[in-house]
């Protein structure tokens, strides 16, 4: 800044800053030198110090930087200059300081300018004065810097009057929500139920459907002051009634969630539809291992359709890895046996453990008053199972007892065939003998013949996709994946020789059918080329097991020759 020139730039908060180089200026305006100034458009300076500075310390900077620059203007004056800088710099200078400093700008220009300033700036607007020689004439002419600055702080007060204020008031809806609610003033009815009263109005009792129809009929609670109401619901209790009455008088409404369900009785009776579309987004929020169920239920009682679906997504996806006692208490036998019977359901490895977790919900639903930890719960069930075997001494299986009977819709929809091919799990089943032999009987029999159509009738797999059939009876197997890595496995139980290996690498899945190159257990199908029917389904969870995203690949048949891996473009990407 050799030249003494100001550059404009933006700066935090809209504070000016000054620097160093504007003192220098001064100094050699007062050692008699004239110095060129130039002013840009802009009204800002350019920041030069990097320590941050309060916006107090630049309204004390503002003042020195003023008289430098009418220092300046007067120097340049005496020296002969036919320029009207002082009035350039007065037009730059004293409209952005006096809206952030008021009437003190002014007050500043008369102490630091003294009598040669004001000579200066008449030198302008008159016939000469200060040496200049020919100078323009200013419009209104003989008008002193004084005149200015009263002008200009009369413009400032005529702003700061007119300028709105914006004050915080108490809202319209606290006042009323306190005022005829809480209080009960100029009350015209009054509610009375399950031994409380409320001091109400009816104009505000009218938005409720229930209440509507009352007073706009020909009911004798119409003409009434004291009205009973009966409440035939069991969830609904004085706190949800205060609730409720209170969304009438008052625009927002704080439903926790372990009160929703109370609220939403009482909104569904008093058809309050507003409040009852808000207990459905809360409930569709906080849906959790400790709320599924008792929001499924509430959903089905009060019509809530989406909350519904969207509580038995939620089991559908979480019901193998949030598993807990309570949660096995509260799932009816219709609600698990929809969830067993779901292709949708999410099987944690393989179809037995599917089978274990039932047995541990039967246990469960049979012995209500078993309140142990989820690590013995398997034990006890085992246990107690056992112990019915005994006392029966017979061969019938638990689920043609009466006892049992209800549970073999449930046990029905299990997929008996991937059970049975791993040898392990089968000797399980026919030790706990839940299921009736029959069941056992037709699908060995079924997995047989399946066998030797692949082995001996060259049956190399599904060449079309048949949906219903893929829906209802294909093997349902998965795995969890706590963090992203490396990770390789295979599904156990005989799979007439494919011996499919899964691969997750670099955020791909990808396929191999296995034959010579890695051992395995059971015997494997040289055949050359082997095809089976998929669906791959990729979802990612957060810790209350709501989905974060979800992809599937559809329904597709992957033919696979020996040892081939099913990899590059044609992976299924989870990106």
């Amino acid at each position: 800044m050799a030249d003494g020139r100001y550059h404009g730039d933006q700066v935090r908060h809209g504070v000016l800053w000054c620097n160093a180089a504007h003192a220098r200026g001064a100094e050699r305006a007062r050692a008699g030198r004239s110095v060129r100034t130039r002013v840009t458009p802009s009204r800002h300076l350019r920041v030069r110090s990097s320590a941050p500075r309060s916006s107090a310390h630049a309204h004390l900077l503002a003042a020195p930087l003023y008289a430098c620059a009418l220092t300046r203007a007067s120097a340049a004056a005496h020296h002969g200059r036919r320029r009207p800088l002082l009035r350039r710099l007065r037009h730059f200078f004293l409209p952005t300081w006096r809206a952030a400093m008021g009437s003190l700008s002014s007050r500043l220009l008369r102490r630091r300018s003294g009598p040669s300033l004001v000579d200066g700036a008449a030198g302008e607007g008159g016939r000469g004065g200060g040496g200049r020689r020919g100078g323009k004439r200013k419009r209104g002419g003989g008008e002193g810097p004084g005149d200015s600055d009263s002008d200009s702080d009369s413009e400032r007060d005529e702003r700061l009057h007119s300028a709105p204020r914006r004050k915080k008031l108490k809202s319209t809806s606290m006042y009323i929500y306190q005022t005829l609610f809480l209080n009960g003033e100029n009350s015209d009815i009054k509610i009375c139920a399950l031994g409380e009263e409320w001091n109400l109005h009816k104009v505000y009792l009218r938005q409720s459907g229930y209440f509507s129809s009352m007073f706009s009929g020909s009911w004798k609670e119409s003409c009434m002051d004291t009205i009973e109401l009966e409440i035939p619901d069991q969830n609904i209790d004085i706190e949800a009634l205060q609730v409720a009455f209170g969304s009438l008088y008052r625009d927002d409404v704080l439903i926790k969630p372990g009160r929703v369900v109370a609220l939403l009785a009482a909104a569904c009776m008093l058809q309050l539809d507003g409040l009852i579309l808000q207990c459905g987004e809360t409930m569709k929020e906080t849906i959790n291992a400790k709320t599924v169920c008792s929001y499924y239920n509430s959903a089905g009682t009060y019509g809530l359709d989406s909350v519904k679906k969207r509580c038995l997504e939620w089991l559908l996806n979480n019901l193998m890895t949030h598993q807990s006692v309570e949660l096995f208490k509260e799932l009816s036998i219709n609600l698990m046996k929809q969830l067993i019977s779901s292709s949708n359901l999410f099987v944690m490895q393989v179809e037995m453990d599917l089978y274990t977790a039932l047995k541990k919900w039967m246990f469960l639903q049979l012995v209500p008053s078993w309140n142990g930890p989820l690590k013995q719960l398997l034990a006890q069930a085992d246990a107690w199972f056992a112990e019915r075997r005994r006392e029966l001494e017979g061969d019938a299986a638990f689920l043609d007892l009466e006892q049992g009977a209800a549970f073999r819709p449930v046990f029905a929809h299990l997929r008996l065939q991937y059970i049975i091919s791993d040898l392990a799990s089968a000797r399980i089943v026919e030790r706990d003998a839940l299921i009736p032999p029959e069941w056992l009987s037709s699908v060995y029999k079924q997995q047989w013949f399946a066998m030797l159509r692949v082995e001996q009738d060259n049956d190399t797999g599904p060449q079309e996709i048949n949906k219903e059939e893929l829906e209802g009876s294909s093997m349902r197997c998965g795995r969890k994946l706590a963090q992203d890595g490396d990770y390789c496995w295979r599904w156990t139980g005989f799979n007439f020789g494919f011996d499919l290996l899964i691969t997750y690498t670099n955020r791909y899945i990808i396929f191999k059918r296995n034959t010579l190159n890695q051992p395995c257990s059971g015997s494997v199908s040289l055949q050359p080329r082997r095809s089976i029917a998929f669906r791959l389904r990729l979802a990612s969870f957060d810790s209350s097991g709501k989905i974060i995203c979800s992809r599937t690949t559809g329904y597709q048949i992957l033919s696979l020759e020996k040892d081939q891996v099913l990899r590059g473009p044609q992976s299924i990407s989870t990106q």
